[in-house]
Parts: C-alpha cells; structure tokens; sequence
C-alpha cells in the first residue's frame, strides 16, 4: 500500500491497557497490536485517540500496522482496497 513499509502486516488482536491517573485525570492507554504474523507491538495512546481508535475498531475497516513508521493504518473506512481480502496479505 503507498506509504507502507514493506514490514506493514494486518491487526489481527488489539488489546488496551488503562491506568488511572494518580491525581483523578484522565490516565493513560497502552494499545497492545498483535499483527497477523504474531508479532506483538505496544504504542502509547491517549484517551482522546484511544476514543477514534475504538471507533476504526468497531467500524467494517481493516487495520494495518507499520511498525518501520509506527503507523496504524484503516483501510476500508469509504469503498474497498484491493489488500484487504481475506486472503491475509496485508
């Protein structure tokens, strides 16, 4: 796909962590990706982008990840590529 690293591999798991914050904020999200070739990756994210990522999650899109870029990638949020088949190549 334009823009990917040749090691962008599809989501396959996708697990969150929160930890409360010590002063009654907001706290802090750590998103565990797990790509089809099982390979486990963990990334940061706020409760503001964990709220869009749930959202891309829930939402018919396929999720990529780069992790040369450290980039989540949603494919398929309007029409279809041709990647995204089920025939698990990213």
């Amino acid at each position: 796909m334009p823009g990917a690293s040749d090691q962008t591999r599809r989501v396959k798991i996708l697990n969150a962590n929160w930890v409360p914050g010590s002063d009654g904020g907001d706290g802090r999200f750590e998103v565990m990706i797990v790509t089809d070739d099982d390979a486990q990756h963990t990334v940061p994210a706020s409760p503001a982008s964990m709220t869009a990522l749930v959202a891309l999650a829930q939402a018919d899109t396929v999720l990529a990840w780069d992790p040369d870029n450290r980039t989540l990638i949603a494919a398929n949020i309007v029409g279809r590529m041709p990647w995204t088949t089920r025939d698990d190549s990213p």
